[in-house]
């Protein structure tokens, strides 16, 4: 049976996340630097490393893995959603914000509560300035809207991914179904999230193929409902685990030339 329809993965996959993360970090430790001298390199490699930690001390953090939202979004999310645990989320996120980067300042010796706390604000400004996509993401899915079903699966709280979407306006119409792991209540790699999303687009596993950057995500849970998948290796990095994608490719444009032999 032939494919009929695509799925794609959002962040890293057709938004750029990483790197508007990067330059959030950059834009914020820079105006640290302006204010106390501190070092920006030093105080992003410190202030993720103390996000981490903290974020993994939480309640909630075996909730935010099993929808699958990570210590970087916590520190410019709002989870303004529905579920106890997002209520739970949305009241820790403040505190989360001010200390993270309070306890990174003071790695590097500087007790400066006040201006952690500012800091955090800033990076959530920064990170809403810097939605980067890739560059070849709109000419791809202008390539294909045409002539299959575009179906967005994506891991994360709805009050965040959907932010995303609101920054990048354009991607949103190339699609004809939206499905965020958090309304759901599982995440990627759940084969339940995979079966609802099947069910939704109206598909069966043949006639989809999944398109992501994540082979512990986007690769296993698709491959769990007998689905293609289509790894997006744009770093190069090596596959040393048991998850096998059906097609690797290094861009999104590589995956238009794929689909066009399929």
């Amino acid at each position: 049976m032939s494919v009929n329809t695509i799925i794609f993965d959002l962040d890293d996959t057709l938004l750029w996340d990483k790197q508007s993360i990067k330059t959030a970090f950059e834009k914020t430790c820079a105006y640290a630097h302006e204010k106390c001298g501190v070092d920006p390199a030093k105080l992003e490699e410190a202030v993720r490393l103390e996000a981490r930690k903290l974020y993994e001390s939480y309640e909630t953090y075996d909730y935010t893995v099993l929808i699958g939202i990570n210590p970087f979004e916590g520190l410019w999310g709002t989870f303004d959603d529905s579920t106890d645990s997002f209520q739970k989320m949305k009241e820790i996120i403040p505190t989360y914000r001010k200390e993270a980067w309070t306890k990174g300042l003071m790695v590097l010796g500087i007790e400066e509560p006040t201006l952690g706390a500012e800091l955090g604000e800033r990076f959530v400004e920064e990170r809403k300035k810097s939605p980067f996509v890739y560059e070849d993401t709109y000419a791809v899915l202008d390539a294909l809207k045409h002539d299959y079903q575009l179906v967005l699966l994506t891991n994360g709280a709805p009050s965040l991914q959907n932010l995303k979407l609101e920054i990048t306006p354009e991607i949103l119409p190339y699609f004809d179904h939206v499905i965020i792991s958090g309304d759901f209540g599982k995440g990627k790699p759940d084969p339940e999230l995979f079966e609802f999303m099947m069910a939704k687009a109206g598909i069966t596993a043949k006639e989809g193929i999944m398109v992501g950057d994540n082979l512990n995500t986007d690769i296993k849970g698709s491959a769990s409902v007998g689905m293609r998948n289509v790894w997006i290796n744009r770093e190069s990095n090596v596959n040393d685990g048991e998850i096998e994608p059906t097609y690797e490719v290094t861009s999104l444009t590589e995956f238009v030339e794929l689909m066009k032999s399929l």
